[in-house]
């Protein structure tokens, strides 16, 4: 089995830190996790909360730091100086941007912009927008009843059950990068092809 290349990794998470130690804890870990093995972060480019934990572990590991943010939220999220700066006119730029540099995915716990970041990004997937990793790094059970929703939906016949394999899942970050290494793409989803300009 030949291990995925992965040279940048966008974080999805969120701009509050939660209410547990752990979620920074896991952050940081993550951040220092992925420089350790070269791989530059992709993120939302706050200052603040969970992305601002992962892109100073990052940075103060010297690692590559790529933050993405709409023009309008550059005040509101605390754009974080540090690392690459690449500023945007809408939202659908930024996600657009983030998914374009990335080989991987990784959504931590977060709320409701976290939330649809991720279920866009496995929603593409399912298309065949990409075939990129896509992992969940579940810490401290956070994503606990949303999985159990996905397992729900299959069960209901809302999802194929082949495309409950689109997400990895691990509580630890190690644990995690190593799935995504070793991520296999579907077979049978058809490629998104873009229509040329003529």
């Amino acid at each position: 089995m030949n291990e995925v290349k992965i040279e940048r990794i966008c974080v999805f998470c969120g701009s509050s830190s939660g209410m547990r130690a752990a979620y920074v804890e896991q952050a940081r870990l993550l951040g220092q996790t992925m420089a350790a093995k070269g791989i530059g972060l992709v993120y939302g480019a706050g200052g603040i909360g969970l992305m601002g934990e992962v892109a100073n572990a990052v940075t103060e590991a010297e690692g590559e730091v790529i933050g993405i943010i709409p023009y309008a939220l550059a005040t509101k999220e605390r754009a974080n100086p540090k690392g690459e700066m690449r500023v945007v006119n809408t939202m659908h730029e930024r996600k657009a941007m983030m998914a374009d540099l990335s080989d991987a995915f990784i959504a931590m716990p977060g709320g409701f912009g976290t939330f649809e970041e991720l279920m866009e990004i496995i929603t593409w997937g399912q298309l065949g927008i990409h075939q990129k990793p896509i992992g969940v790094l579940n810490v401290a059970g956070y994503y606990d009843p949303l999985l159990m929703m996905i397992d729900r939906a299959v069960e209901e016949g809302f999802i194929l059950p082949r495309y409950r394999n689109l997400i990895v899942v691990a509580s630890e970050a190690e644990e995690l990068l190593e799935k995504l290494f070793r991520y296999q793409p579907l077979e049978g989803i058809v490629q998104w092809i873009e229509m040329s300009e003529t």
